[in-house]
């Protein structure tokens, strides 16, 4: 067994560790060595097991990948990754919300993205990350090394598929905060994040508007959506009580909101397009 001496803040359980082996060797040894259990059973009890990457593997496939992960607990506030360091690492998320970010100049954030359990982090191609990841609240990741990965994927292309899915997925949701930022207004912009966190939370399918009334989670802080649409502060306040007024939504507490008319949420989020 190795132990990896983690950063300060970082809780890290320890994994058994053997060489890579590939997966037909691995299969053999794993009906009859005990050791591995707890490492099924961890992968068994994840929050991503049946979800993004994971999901389009076998449960020996997965055991052979669980060997080679680095499970790590982090607390609210810990940064995962910096933009502009070695890019070293993929993280997949299995408990918690990230915020992707990259800091501007004169010292504000531009919020691109979020991440929770089953989505993958770390798909730079570059050299270095090209985003600065955050955690939200406490999380909890699988970290793999990047140059271990590539061994992987040899063995198991399926996985290098469903990231290729999850690339062409990232491609899209950048194609659509273009616009969302760049052609719409405050309440269109509020009115298109709702409706997208609300397929997140798998409310709804995509493309499908979720029924009337459905209550959708929102982990953010007002901070965050301001950072993540382009406004402030002041104006995501006014445009959620502009909403909540006109009986589109309601707004039990700061991290929860009732989606009372979605149709009429989605007339909004379209207006520009």
């Amino acid at each position: 067994m190795i132990w990896i001496k983690p950063p300060p803040g970082i809780l890290v359980k320890p994994i058994f560790m053997t060489s890579l082996n590939k997966i037909a060797d691995f299969r053999r040894p794993i009906a009859i060595n005990l050791a591995n259990r707890p490492t099924a059973a961890h992968c068994e009890d994840c929050g991503a097991r049946h979800t993004g990457l994971c999901e389009v593997l076998a449960d020996d496939e997965l055991a052979f990948l669980a060997r080679i992960a680095q499970r790590i607990a982090l607390p609210a506030g810990a940064l995962i990754m910096e933009e502009g360091e070695p890019a070293l690492h993929f993280y997949n998320v299995n408990a918690g919300f990230i915020r992707l970010f990259k800091a501007l100049p004169d010292g504000r954030r531009q919020i691109t993205g979020f991440a929770g359990p089953g989505h993958f982090i770390g798909l730079a191609a570059t050299a270095q990350n090209v985003v600065s990841a955050e955690a939200m609240e406490p999380v909890k990741l699988c970290r793999f090394s990047r140059v271990t990965m590539r061994d992987v994927f040899a063995e198991l292309p399926q996985l290098e598929r469903k990231l290729l899915d999850v690339a062409m997925h990232e491609l899209v949701l950048g194609q659509q905060q273009m616009l969302l930022l760049g052609r719409k207004t405050a309440l269109e912009r509020l009115a298109s994040f709702l409706l997208a966190w609300a397929e997140r939370q798998e409310i709804c399918a995509p493309g499908v508007l979720p029924r009337p009334h459905s209550v959708l989670a929102l982990p953010l802080s007002r901070t965050d959506l301001a950072d993540y649409l382009g406004l402030t502060i002041e104006t995501v306040s006014r445009s959620l009580s502009t909403l909540r007024r006109d009986g589109l939504i309601d707004i039990p507490n700061i991290h929860e909101i009732i989606l009372l008319r979605p149709q009429a949420l989605a007339g909004l989020a379209e207006a520009a397009v």
